[in-house]
């Protein structure tokens, strides 16, 4: 799994291992990495983690993840394709160019590449699951985040093909749509909205959710946790919303 050191890929990590999984975790924070490896480690001594340095948007080192893996493990049974950035706040006309391309190398390509290394591995191994990351940004706009969105509904789009293309190997592919859930990404968005009270930005941002709350990690964790084990046996092709309902609003409450 990518991004692994934090937020939505260490709550997957924990969530999984929590269940007997052997891991590799992957980021491109080295120190955090083996913060996070050490951390899962002594909750969950019955698994083994493996810990792979990389920048998700420089294809070789992708490569690179995936051979360690099979290295270590001998095979792969999943990818949980979760590091992204957001860029930064800009309308589209005043958006940075090397920004955007910077969000385009990690947050599409860098999606791309782990499903073009995982899935003829999964096809070896008789099948296996992908959940790869998209957000609500990938199912509806978000105003000030043109890069962000963009990419996102990239992801959403090779997602479905993947599902299509692959799913006669017995490997199914989903994403997921978080909203605002807490992680150390959102609370710095909340400041680039707020710099001077970035918790104001946060109550006002969670006052518009149906459920007048941010989400928590955990509930990310446990659904990438179902869609990557042998449970989902049918689900594919979708890009699933964790964002307590909001995504189905049009306009404010």
């Amino acid at each position: 799994m990518t991004g692994a050191a934090m937020g939505l890929g260490y709550a997957a990590a924990e969530s999984l291992a929590s269940k007997g999984a052997d891991l590799t975790l992957v980021d491109y924070n080295a120190e955090a990495l083996d913060k996070a490896k050490a951390d899962l480690k002594s909750k969950y001594p019955e698994s083994r983690f493996l810990t792979v340095t990389a920048d998700v948007s420089v294809e070789d080192q992708v490569k690179n993840y995936v051979d360690e893996t099979v290295k270590e493990f001998g095979k792969v049974d999943g990818l949980y394709n979760n590091a992204g950035i957001e860029g930064k706040q800009a309308s589209l006309v005043d958006y940075d160019i090397e920004v955007f391309k910077k969000v385009i190398d990690i947050n599409l390509l860098g999606v791309y590449y782990g499903m073009k290394y995982i899935i003829p591995e999964l096809q070896k191994n008789g099948g296996g699951r992908i959940v790869n990351v998209a957000s609500v940004g990938g199912i509806r706009g978000v105003a000030n985040q043109t890069a962000y969105v963009a990419t996102k509904h990239a992801v959403a789009g090779m997602t479905k093909n993947a599902a299509l293309e692959y799913g006669k190997y017995n490997i199914l592919t989903n994403a997921i749509a978080p909203g605002a859930i807490l992680t150390p990404m959102v609370a710095e968005a909340f400041k680039q909205v707020n710099p001077t009270d970035p918790k104001a930005a946060e109550a006002e941002y969670a006052s518009r959710n149906p459920t007048r709350k941010l989400g928590d990690p955990k509930d990310v964790g446990n659904l990438v946790a179902y869609l990557l084990s042998e449970e989902n046996g049918y689900v594919s092709g979708q890009v699933i919303a964790i964002d307590g309902g909001e995504s189905n609003m049009y306009g404010n409450p």
